[in-house]
């Protein structure tokens, strides 16, 4: 099998078995790899109603056939299991260096079952595989660990994927990290791995990916990185700014979500922008394995030495959506969220929820005692709380539980912007409706790398869309993002190759990986297929698309207060038929058994 090595790797910690299978060719064919079929296992192996945290769930490490070659961003790999924040499918992906070395190791995929009885970490050397204790591990930081872990395996060019110590106690938005910095960031799934008392994987290999035909590989990989060095986004502002190249274009277009999503605009955005951080804090890019774009920040503030980012998403996040303006506490509060191994989306949206209910009278300051106000523009909030989430001390604990239980807890959950339970990240909807759908029936909850529609609404790429069209059109761009980033999400390329490149490049480059052929509407028909199979998953897992298809409150009847898009709401009941429509799923949501047919779901 060219594109793949061929072998999955299953451990399983309850009973320490650890087996080598066969990876089959004909579901690599109707689910590629990454995101894609590690979701199709998860489906054929768990019960969708399982609980997140019990040794029946699994926990999968996904590389797809691009990874570990020399394809543009050739590097990324997706953690899938079942999500303790929503309950869902949970699909997280992350760059580095982790996901080539488990690839050179020999393995598609590492698959993990069952519950250690005590704190273990899995060590892979080729076909050397050990469960190994952890247990002086853990408690400790992510870099800490990360540490130990290399020296004690005798080789500084392994790589290690580990949890913080939100993972350990089961943050229900604890992230798993690589190369320190590195995240598997949303929807839980380090909490998932803390759960199983698997503190961390190490792995190094020594074998290479054999492609089809290696020098059309070549070829088309030379054409594509052209492509991308020419693209000004992903050849010009990327590399110069990173992704907080964004602020200052989101927050001038009037959908940078402040406060909370109260307002779209931010007075303070320049001073936390992509050009703020790098004439302040950076110290040189970084990029991912096999990347041309180079858009990692290497950054160095004296509170914490040299570290990493932060990303426009944790910009926001740490920063204008919790009301704070001070780019250096966010640089400081970005880093400790790395090394706690949270997930620094969903802790600013949770810390934002927690601030308007404070604000609003609902949570009272007897209740926190000595801790700093919950006010928004107060950044003494950021680093106090980080650490008491991470390790759910005193009202850290509530916080623990995400933005939606925290609001629900006080009878409000309609101050947590959040979707299926996650939260909200950097763009507010009522400036870009089609993101609106797409937030909306988002397999993994609030998420803005399901089908980023910021880029034909906002940027103009492909082409500029009406950020306020409501027509079938507009959704059926929906349904195409959606299912592009499937395929390139099972590929094992990065989304913001997606900038420069169509589905017809990527369709050249897994052809020429994997020598099948197919056609870019085949390789799209299987992103519909992926999407479709995780819908099923929710469903089972008892998803009500009438009342989680949906939006926060303030988004659907709140009016923008300001900005170009002022007045405007998100007209989610008039475009959600119309996107069940192309989806070819019924007038309630679900898949038609026609539809699953198409697919060969049935």
């Amino acid at each position: 099998m060219y594109g793949y090595m061929g072998k999955l790797l299953r451990v399983n910690l309850s009973t320490g078995e650890i087996k080598v299978e066969p990876l089959k060719e004909e579901l690599a064919k109707s689910f590629i790899g990454g995101r894609g079929l590690a979701t199709k296992l998860l489906y054929d192996e768990i019960d969708p109603t399982v609980d997140p945290f019990s040794p029946e769930n699994k926990l999968i490490f996904a590389t797809g056939p691009l990874t570990g070659t020399t394809a543009p961003t050739g590097g990324r790999y997706m953690a899938v299991t079942k999500s303790p924040l929503t309950g869902y499918i949970a699909a997280s992906n992350s760059g580095g260096f982790f996901g080539a070395e488990l690839k050179f190791a020999g393995y598609d995929m590492l698959i993990v079952e069952g519950k250690a009885d005590h704190p273990v970490y899995i060590s892979i050397k080729d076909e050397d595989v050990e469960i190994k204790d952890a247990s002086h591990l853990w408690g400790k930081r992510v870099g800490e660990t990360t540490d130990k872990l290399l020296e004690e395996f005798g080789d500084k060019k392994a790589q290690v994927a580990c949890i913080g110590p939100a993972g350990e106690n089961l943050v229900r938005f604890a992230s798993i990290m690589n190369n320190k910095h590195r995240a598997a960031g949303r929807s839980g799934v380090g909490a998932v791995m803390g759960s199983k008392n698997l503190k961390a994987v190490v792995v190094r290999g020594s074998k290479k990916v054999e492609l089809a035909d290696k020098e059309k590989f070549m070829s088309v990989v030379k054409e594509k990185i052209d492509k991308i060095k020419k693209n000004p986004i992903t050849g010009g502002g990327l590399p110069k700014y990173g992704t907080a190249v964004l602020v200052n274009i989101i927050n001038e277009n009037g959908l940078y979500p402040t406060n909370n999503f109260q307002t779209g605009v931010f007075k303070y955005a320049y001073e936390q922008s992509g050009e703020a951080l790098v004439s302040k804090y950076l110290v040189r890019t970084q990029p991912c394995f096999a990347c041309p774009i180079s858009c990692g920040r290497v950054s160095y503030h004296p509170a914490v030495g040299v570290t990493e980012g932060p990303e426009y998403e944790s910009i926001w996040a740490l920063g204008a959506t919790c009301g704070i303006n001070d780019l250096a506490s966010i640089v400081i509060a970005n880093h400790l969220c790395d090394e706690f191994g949270l997930d620094t989306i969903s802790t600013g949206g949770t810390l934002a929820a927690a601030m308007e209910l404070y604000e609003r009278g609902i949570i009272k300051q007897e209740e926190l005692g000595d801790a700093p106000p919950l006010r928004f523009g107060n950044s003494e909030v950021l680093h106090y709380y980080i650490e008491k989430i991470a390790k759910r001390e005193g009202f850290g604990d509530k916080l623990a539980e995400g933005g939606y239980r925290l609001a629900e807890s006080y009878g409000h959950p309609e101050y947590s912007m959040s979707v299926k339970k996650q939260e909200l990240p950097a763009y507010d909807p009522r400036g870009a409706e089609g993101h609106g759908v797409e937030y909306a029936t988002s397999n993994r909850g609030g998420c803005h790398v399901r089908g980023y529609m910021i880029s034909p609404e906002i940027l103009g790429v492909p082409q500029k869309l009406d950020p306020h069209d409501i027509s079938e059109e507009k959704v059926k761009w929906v349904k195409l993002f959606q299912d592009l980033t499937a395929v390139i999400d099972s590929s094992g390329m990065c989304l913001f190759t997606s900038f420069a490149l169509g589905a017809d490049d990527y369709a050249d480059l897994l052809n020429a990986a994997t020598g099948f052929d197919f056609s870019t509407d085949e390789w799209l028909k299987n992103g519909e297929r992926i999407w479709n199979l995780e819908r099923l998953f929710n469903i089972k897992a008892g998803l009500d698309p009438a009342k989680e298809d949906t939006l926060p409150k303030r988004l659907l009847e709140e009016p923008m207060p300001e900005g170009p898009h002022k007045g405007h709401v998100v007209r989610l009941g008039e475009l959600l038929p119309k996107y069940y429509k192309v989806r070819g799923w019924d007038e309630k949501g679900y898949p038609t058994e026609e539809k699953l047919k198409e697919l060969n779901l049935l």
